[in-house]
């Protein structure tokens, strides 16, 4: 079993599954990061509140709503071999063969990442490529500071339109999610 993967090292999902399970890790790239520390208090009142909208309009519909910590393998094969699984903080699937015993396999239609000081850098960059080359077809990453949503939509191409920005004042209707809109005043109040 490893205890300490290595920033230096790749890694598969197949060592992934061998570490210790009191510690949140991701892989991008086979590169391990520790899901550390713990969100703040006013992110997860943020994402309890994306995630009681959403999961409120979704109630006996296909589409399901996973708030992390929840497994998604981006490009998952059979030999355990890919090296990218994240946990983001609130995934959307729509189609339940994607779903497995252990997350999802595939990638998800909509994704939020709440920015914090340890994973903005991260969300912005890292994961923004890894979720447009992925498919995932809405990302949204949300600023508690600034009460802001930067809304990202994957185009014909596959490649993310430039983002559409929403304050406080907005409401954002989902492209993942027809007939669902958002006051973002609830969710940043």
């Amino acid at each position: 079993m490893v205890t300490n993967p290595q920033s230096n090292k790749r890694y598969t999902y197949k060592d992934y599954l061998e570490w210790p399970d009191d510690e949140r890790w991701e892989l991008i790239d086979g590169i391990p990061y520790l899901m550390t520390p713990a969100p703040s208090p006013k992110h997860q009142e943020i994402l309890g509140e994306l995630f009681r909208l959403i999961s409120n309009f979704l109630v006996g519909k296909m589409c399901k709503p996973y708030l992390a910590p929840f497994d998604v393998r981006l490009f998952p094969n059979e030999h355990r071999t890919d090296r990218d699984l994240v946990q983001p903080d609130l995934t959307v699937i729509n189609d339940p063969n994607k779903i497995t015993s252990h997350g999802c396999e595939g990638a998800p239609d909509f994704i939020i990442e709440i920015l914090s000081p340890s994973t903005a850098k991260k969300d912005k960059g890292v994961k923004k490529r890894l979720y447009e080359r992925a498919g995932v077809k809405e990302y949204w990453i949300v600023d508690p500071l600034h009460h802001t949503i930067e809304v990202y939509l994957l185009n014909q191409e596959g490649k993310y339109n430039e983002a559409e920005i929403y304050g406080i004042e907005d409401r954002i209707q989902l492209a993942s999610v027809p007939d669902l809109a958002i006051d973002l005043e609830t969710v940043f109040q």
